[in-house]
């Protein structure tokens, strides 16, 4: 995998030069009360509202998102997931802090926050604050099949959250595309990543279902690991990892989009011709 310490040309695309990060895993360090599926995959706090601060297993290579899915919500509980960096190697800990806010930030070289629709976007030197307040236009998720971030160009599909299928689910995917749903509403897909500067320093940037919220931390170092921190927090129960593909597409994922814009929802792919699993993979993923 690329080291985050490796010098990232401004620019250069993922490739044979610059190969393709492995799949996203939990760390095995993690909150008392989390429990990860076999696969690393999937993140569970079995117990209470706090305990449930969970690490990526590498350091996240640049441009390279960390992306969840909110699978489960616990009624009862104030507050919602948080997500972010830090530059702390896990093992290093000698326990893991109850929350991610203020405990884990404490300790220094750690930028999370809660999730929320509008991120304290910070602007750059010599800029208006409006402009770092400023709206994106939501019509273009429906246009722009990539999410351009600074340097990086990410495939936009595996970002945005889809309803599970259901009568009305072409209707509910329409406002994860737009991004109108709530942010922590389940089945949002949540993504963080850091993009190196010319200056050897690092933007932080936080992705709410294709939608870049900005900016959400400036200044951190690049030349260093950076590890995504996601805290299974309060209302959110459960969280599953989805995996980006930053290059060529793979088959499996040509034939799904294909078959996705050949239907009028989801519903009718049930009535394909094709292989159950394939099925499943064009619904579900």
């Amino acid at each position: 995998m690329a080291a985050a310490s490796d010098p990232v040309e401004l620019g250069a695309p993922w490739g044979p030069a610059r190969p393709e990060p492995p799949p996203t895993r939990f760390h095995p360090v993690h909150g008392a009360n989390i429990r990860v599926d076999p696969s690393g995959t999937r993140a569970t706090r079995v117990e209470s509202f706090a305990h449930g601060v969970c690490f990526s297993r590498e350091p996240l290579a640049p441009g390279q998102v960390f992306l969840v899915e909110i699978e489960e919500k616990e009624l009862g509980w104030c507050g919602h997931l948080r997500l972010g960096l830090t530059a702390l190697d896990p093992a290093s800990l000698s326990a893991v802090p109850e929350f991610s806010l203020p405990d884990l930030v404490s300790l220094g070289h750690t930028w999370v926050f809660a999730i929320t629709r509008h991120h304290n976007r910070v602007p750059r030197e010599g800029r208006p604050e409006a402009e770092a307040l400023a709206p994106s236009c939501p019509p273009a998720l429906l246009v722009e099949p990539h999410l351009c971030i600074e340097q990086f160009r990410i495939p936009r599909d595996r970002l945005v959250g889809r309803s599970r299928p259901g009568l009305y689910s072409h209707l509910l995917d329409q406002l994860y595309e737009l991004n109108m749903l709530p942010p922590t509403a389940r089945r949002s897909r949540l993504g963080v990543l850091f993009c190196p500067r010319p200056d050897g320093t690092a933007d932080m940037h936080i992705v709410i279902n294709g939608e870049d919220m900005g900016p959400s931390a400036r200044g951190l170092p690049a030349a260093q690991p950076l590890y995504a921190v996601v805290d299974v927090f309060a209302s959110t129960k459960s969280v599953r990892l989805v995996q980006v593909e930053y290059g060529l597409p793979s088959l499996q994922t040509l034939c799904r989009l294909v078959i996705q814009r050949s239907v009028v929802h989801r519903l009718a792919i049930d009535g394909l011709h094709l292989p159950k699993g394939l099925k499943d993979f064009c619904k579900y993923e």
